[in-house]
């Protein structure tokens, strides 16, 4: 048995994490250890830290970066040195419908999440990457792809590819238009994906002060949703929005400015309650979400990112400042993901 450090979550009512000895599993003959140098802090690691799925004593972290440290002797993908990418799930059936789709983040047995979740061989509780070394199948490890920092790199494993997945589903490209709810850590690399693929893209918000930042992004403009001017006259406008508000909130005046067809895609908070059915009759118009994203489309998302340019706004913090990540988190201070500098953890 491996051992490492890491962040434990031991009270569902506190931001504290404990620095604790972490118990990896030895390599079977398809594994990889990682040495994680980055790992971002998601919305949804605030949420299931405080218990939002009734889970305790979580190692959280699900979007990470480093360096392959060690291999099994059936490995052929990865060498020891070389940069490596960790996402949101490290494991699934491989035989259903979804996984041989390459959708594995929606196996029909279910995939097994970074943490949180069981181990589909031994049984025991998958821990995070708030952890100086991970353990997994060198299936479920992506390649870093050169001209991507690690840092800047980390956030693109869970926010970048939960929006990746719905544009490339709605066909996303020119002549497309795209808005954009929310700008924060979602938010943020949706405006880039979206204008990277060559649509016109306008970002929804409460504040017209983030209009720079919008510009700045990529985005075509900026749209005041408390304006009920410019909100009125932006109904039937868009053929996708990206929802990644983390807060309760309306969808009834977001799916008024779908046009024909549209799609609203609900990212940011996937347990608010739904329309009425007639909202969407009005013009044929879809309601989704997404769940991060299968092993092709992640591929692919890093791929499109290297060629472009594509990374994370980041601020980095040492690991054993987490409580301070995941505070001002909670208070929509960080522009516009926090990183977690792990090597502290060697200390």
């Amino acid at each position: 048995m491996r051992t490492t450090t890491g962040w434990q979550s031991l009270d569902p009512n506190s931001n504290v994490l404990t620095r604790v000895t972490i118990e990896r599993r030895d390599l079977r003959p398809d594994d990889i250890a990682v040495r994680i140098d980055y790992c971002g802090v998601c919305h949804s690691d605030l949420h299931r830290i405080h218990g939002m799925l009734g889970e305790k004593d979580l190692v959280p972290g699900h979007e990470a970066t480093g360096v392959v440290i060690a291999t099994g002797p059936a490995v052929t993908g990865f060498a020891v040195g070389e940069r490596v990418a960790i996402g949101t799930i490290i494991d699934s059936c491989g035989e259903c419908a979804m996984c041989e789709a390459g959708q594995e983040n929606y196996c029909y047995n279910q995939a097994t999440p970074t943490y949180g979740g069981t181990d589909r061989v031994d049984g025991t509780p998958t821990k995070g990457a708030y952890s100086r070394e991970y353990v997994l199948r060198e299936k479920f490890a992506f390649h870093l792809p050169d001209g991507l920092t690690p840092a800047a790199a980390a956030p693109l494993l869970c926010a970048g590819v939960s929006v990746w997945e719905p544009l490339r589903a709605a066909g996303v490209g020119p002549g497309s238009r795209v808005a954009v709810a929310g700008l924060g850590g979602l938010g943020h690399l949706a405006v880039k994906l979206a204008s990277a693929l060559g649509s016109e893209v306008t970002v929804l918000s409460r504040s017209a002060a983030k209009e720079p930042d919008a510009l700045s992004l990529g985005a075509a403009g900026l749209l005041v949703t408390t304006d009920e001017a410019r909100t009125a006259a932006a109904q039937g406008r868009f053929d996708l929005i990206l929802d990644t508000i983390p807060a309760d909130h309306e969808l009834t005046p977001l799916i008024g400015m779908l046009g024909l067809d549209g799609t609203l895609c609900v990212l940011g908070n996937p347990l608010l309650a739904g329309p009425k059915l007639w909202e969407l009759g009005a013009g044929r118009k879809k309601l989704t979400s997404s769940g991060t994203g299968g092993l092709r489309q992640t591929i692919e998302m890093l791929g499109f990112c290297a060629a472009h340019g594509i990374a994370a706004d980041v601020e980095i913090l040492p690991s054993s400042e987490i409580e301070t990540a995941l505070n001002r988190l909670a208070d929509s201070d960080v522009r516009y993901r926090f990183v977690l500098d792990m090597s502290d953890l060697d200390a």
